[in-house]
């Protein structure tokens, strides 16, 4: 069974940057597109920002210039680079993948949440 694996999260004063990850579990599979999500306390599940595999983007305007997606092809890997951090991003951040598991498949996952706190 394929699993997304995020890692990265953690405590970063404002102003700051982290860079989470999310990666198939196993590595041969490849990821075409993938969502990135938030849900803080009390609040419901966000969409932050996109990627598909034809390249287009999109950022939520709360994020728009601070948050970018990277990828490394060679890893199988897609990031959510987070610059600027202000406590107002603090929230569990998951990514939301579309997995290509071979045989003209692509199957989308969760991870499984990574936590990011923003504070001084």
């Amino acid at each position: 069974q394929v699993q997304l694996v995020e890692s990265g999260g953690g405590l970063v004063q404002p102003g700051g940057s982290l860079r989470l990850s999310c990666a198939a579990s196993r590595s041969v599979f490849s990821i075409n597109s993938v969502d990135w999500y938030r849900q803080a306390p009390g609040k419901e599940r966000e969409l932050v920002a996109t990627m598909s595999s034809g390249g287009f983007s999109y950022y939520a305007d709360s994020v728009k210039g601070r948050f970018s997606i990277p990828r490394d092809n060679t890893k199988n890997t897609v990031y959510l680079q987070m610059n600027s951090l202000k406590p107002e991003d603090t929230a569990v951040y998951y990514c939301y993948a579309e997995v290509d598991v071979g045989g003209n498949l692509l199957r989308k996952y969760w991870g499984q949440g990574t936590q990011i706190t923003v504070s001084s």
